[in-house]
């Protein structure tokens, strides 16, 4: 009797400890499911899915702190090219130049219509003259806000018998605004000027 007593005593003991066991192995993978599928959430949302040319592309967000220099150079850039690249035609000129407008403060705006006042809007048309910029550097400084920022540029001024080039260095700050449609980076530009613009040569074009 007693034998029998201890044999269910013992197997109690077996099963009370495998059923623990049970519980402990299951408590553990429900947390590492719980873990994996948080992790897997987490990644998810840091996923954007881009549609371009038809094609979905993969991209991932970050901090912006973590892209300052690179999306300040790019709204430099993007500047430059809007309001130093100019066809002979009247539309274009104001399209382009709005853009850029959306980029930057008076600073600008007092340059464009100073140049407007001195007719160098009319005489591109009048000339069927043809402006492009050449980016070659942007220098960023974020270690003080607002940012400073040089562009080291070439132009290119293309007449009806000749192309003249021009070396072009400008500089300003950058503000932080919020993003839109027309300023996608979040940046102003301030206190803009022009530290050098100068003729480089001149060649002539072929008939």
């Amino acid at each position: 009797m007693f034998s029998k007593m201890k044999n269910i005593d013992t197997a109690f003991r077996h099963v009370r400890s495998f059923t623990m066991l049970v519980i402990a192995g299951s408590a553990v993978i429900t947390c590492y499911a719980l873990y994996k599928s948080f992790s897997s959430v987490t990644s998810m949302q840091d996923k954007v899915y881009i549609l371009a040319n038809g094609k979905v592309l993969e991209a991932y967000s970050s901090d912006r702190k973590d892209n300052v220099p690179v999306e300040a150079r790019d709204h430099v850039r993007t500047f430059h090219q809007y309001f130093f690249s100019l066809d002979p035609d009247d539309k274009v000129i104001k399209a382009n130049v709005t853009k850029a407008l959306y980029l930057a403060d008076n600073s600008v705006k007092r340059i464009y219509d100073d140049l407007k006042e001195n007719g160098y809007y009319s005489g591109i048309i009048s000339g069927n003259i043809s402006q492009t910029v050449f980016i070659d550097s942007v220098t960023i400084d974020i270690n003080e806000y607002p940012y400073r920022f040089k562009c080291f540029a070439r132009q290119n001024i293309i007449r009806t018998t000749s192309i003249m080039n021009r070396n072009l260095i400008t500089q300003g700050t950058l503000r932080n605004v919020s993003r839109s449609d027309n300023n996608p980076h979040g940046f102003l530009i301030e206190r803009f000027n022009t530290l050098e613009n100068k003729d480089l040569g001149a060649s002539n074009r072929k008939p």
